[in-house]
C-alpha cells in the first residue's frame, strides 16, 4: 500500500472515530474514484443506506470526477434525501481534504437544502 492511500485510511479512521450517523442525522459520505464520485446517506445504527448517488448513473448531466460532477452529484443527494425525508446530516469526507471536488460537493448540498 503506497503511502498516499495509508496516510487517507488513517485520516478517515480518525474522523469515523469520531463521527457517527443517527437515525436523527445520518452520515453523508463521499468517495473519489479517478473517473467518478460516490455518495450515500447512512444510517449507522441500523447498518443501512437511505440514499446514494454517483456520477456514474444514468441522468448525470454535468461532468464525472471534476467540480461540475461534483456539484450536480452534490444537488441531486441533497434532492433524494429531502424526499427521504432527511434534512440534517453529519458531513463525512472519508479522509479526503476538504477542497476541490469534496469542497464543490459539500457547498452544493448545501444549498440544496441539506443542513451540516
Amino acid at each position: 500500500m503506497s503511502k498516499k492511500i495509508e496516510g487517507r485510511t488513517r485520516r478517515k479512521q480518525r474522523i469515523r472515530k469520531k463521527i457517527s450517523g443517527t437515525v436523527e442525522r445520518p452520515r453523508l459520505t463521499i468517495y473519489r474514484s479517478l473517473k467518478h464520485l460516490y455518495c450515500q446517506v447512512i444510517d449507522d445504527v441500523s447498518g443501512k443506506t437511505i440514499v446514494a448517488a454517483s456520477t456514474n448513473e444514468k441522468g448525470q448531466t454535468e461532468g464525472r470526477s471534476n467540480k461540475a460532477g461534483a456539484v450536480d452529484l452534490g444537488k441531486r443527494i441533497a434532492e433524494k434525501a429531502k424526499s427521504a425525508n432527511v434534512a440534517n446530516v453529519v458531513f463525512d469526507r472519508n479522509g479526503y481534504i476538504y477542497h476541490g471536488c469534496v469542497k464543490a460537493f459539500a457547498d452544493a448540498a448545501r444549498e440544496a437544502g441539506l443542513q451540516f
